[in-house]
């Protein structure tokens, strides 16, 4: 038997990611891809899968150690032993025989398979969708990484697959008819072991080892306080689902800070008049409990002002004509870039306001990046994509982007990718109207800017009353990172490089 050190893979851009749960204990037989232990950034919770058989011999890492990628937490003994089943018959074709896998998907597991698009002899071509996922923000689709005939379909409707999980076997477009793989011996998976609990945890970190739950599940219990192991599971074999979270909310669950919620009455309007039960939307579903989160733990506070966007608007206009103009791929320019590039000026002088409270909430991730998210209206309801690099673009580049990503959003094709990755969010309702709100943090960034419509309106310049079109900006910040005089001085300096854009090039 051979020694193998099991490290962290590449898991992104993270370091000093805790463990948060160690899923074996030494003597544990293991397959492939078995989960060994998760860790949890300040985005998402992963699992480390095994990269081989064995038997678990040494667990270096614990409960609350901060690992990177290529951090040891454990070793195994490999165990490969000769087949004891009969050799498989010498295939009858040349041709190579390719596993199909799930793509990196984001920070998203366990997500379900809603469509499946080909069927077993079926001819396909690169980058034809194979099926389709639908995971809590989107629908995704699977493309064929190459040209070949489909053959075992290893997923049906119902599934739920990760990174890497094998979906289909897919032969080169030029092998002949094969003939019906014979399946191979069912090797009976060793009873998975009682995850091994740590002698001591954190005081700050939940420890939620033996506890049936999702990787999901388990983030969103921490934010809001649950304590998942007075929670008794519906899912299949006990597991406990989102579902089963959301009914202990409403039960009255421990939120963070110690606050019971109590649920709403329940109330029988059917006696009172004739009534009409409409389902909410998939994507209403998913936004209510984040909204309500993000409400719930942080303090909110809005702040309101206004800019003169006279001169603003009269160059939104020059370029807007241009745009619709252009022969070869028109677009519109709304004001929208126009107030990220000014955003991004003004993040770039409060950095604050780009930042991210830590999990421990005893310190700020200063991020150094400036992605702008921007909330998009769609039939289904508020999604919000997200563009990258706003201070590497200008507003021309950034206006077709946004009209290419509200085009995805209101089809429902928005990949996680294009959800990911904000730093400071706008919600625009200039399009609709209004003359304030109070726009929910999204957390983890924290602080939102709300613009509703510009209106025109006397003001004085020292002389008389003049007519100025006139921006109402409303910022919510969270109260435990930025003070009234910081949002104050913020909302100043935003609406100064909105009057001017010159300042963007200072």
């Amino acid at each position: 038997m051979s020694k193998i050190e099991v490290k962290v893979p590449d898991i992104g851009d993270f370091h000093d990611v805790p463990v948060i749960e160690i899923l074996v204990k030494p003597g544990d037989q293991v397959q492939p891809e078995q989960p060994l232990m998760t860790l949890e950034s300040d985005k998402a919770a992963m699992d480390v899968p095994s990269p081989a058989a064995g038997v678990v011999k040494d667990i270096v890492a614990k409960i609350g150690d901060k690992v990177s990628m290529g951090s040891l937490i454990l070793t195994l003994e490999d165990s490969a032993t000769e087949p004891t089943s009969a050799p498989a018959p010498a295939p009858t074709a040349s041709a190579t025989t390719t596993e199909v896998k799930v793509p990196d998907i984001g920070d998203f597991h366990d997500v379900p398979v809603i469509e499946i698009l080909v069927k077993p002899g079926e001819a396909v071509k690169a980058e034809q969708p194979l099926l389709t996922l639908e995971s809590d923000k989107a629908s995704m689709e699977v493309p064929s990484p190459a040209d070949g005939v489909v053959g075992e379909l290893r997923v049906k409707i119902g599934d739920k697959v990760s990174q890497g999980t094998v979906i289909l076997t897919l032969a080169s477009a030029a092998a002949p008819a094969l003939a019906p793989k014979a399946e191979a011996p069912k090797v009976e998976a060793p009873a998975k072991a009682e995850p091994a609990k740590a002698a001591e945890a954190p005081a700050n970190l939940a420890d939620f080892s033996g506890v049936f739950a999702g990787p999901s599940v388990r983030r969103i219990a921490r934010e809001l306080g649950v304590d998942l192991t007075r929670i008794t599971g519906t899912g299949e074999k006990g597991r406990i689902t989102k579902d089963d979270l959301k009914g202990a909310l409403g039960a009255g669950g421990q939120a963070s800070g110690g606050m019971g919620i109590p649920d709403v009455p329940v109330v029988d309007f059917a006696k009172f008049g004739p009534i009409e039960t409409k389902p909410l939307s998939r994507i209403k579903k998913i936004s209510g409990p984040r909204l309500h989160a993000s409400w719930v733990n942080i303090p909110h506070v809005t702040h309101t002002d206004e800019a003169d966007v006279t001169e603003l608007e009269a160059f939104r206009k020059s370029l807007d004509d241009s745009a619709k103009a252009d022969k070869k791929a028109p677009y519109r320019v709304s004001l929208l870039p126009l107030l990220m590039k000014a955003s991004v000026a003004t993040l770039k002088t409060f950095p604050t306001f780009n930042s991210a409270l830590s999990p421990a909430k005893d310190a700020l991730i200063l991020r150094h990046y400036w992605n702008i998210g921007v909330a998009v209206d769609t039939p289904d309801g508020l999604v919000v994509a997200v563009v990258k690099e706003v201070d590497k673009k200008g507003v021309i580049e950034l206006s077709r982007e946004l009209g290419s990503l509200s085009e995805k959003a209101r089809a429902g094709k928005l990949s996680p990718a294009d959800m990911q990755g904000a730093t400071f969010t706008i919600s625009s309702l200039g399009g609709i109207g209004g003359t304030n709100f109070t726009p929910i943090v999204n957390a983890p960034e924290v602080a939102i800017l709300g613009v509703v419509r510009a209106k025109m309106a006397p003001v004085w310049d020292g002389k008389a009353f003049a007519p100025r079109l006139m921006l109402p900006m409303c910022l919510s910040y969270d109260h435990r990172v930025i003070d009234g005089a910081a949002a104050a001085r913020f909302m100043r300096h935003l609406c100064g490089v909105a009057e001017d854009m010159r300042r963007v090039l200072l």
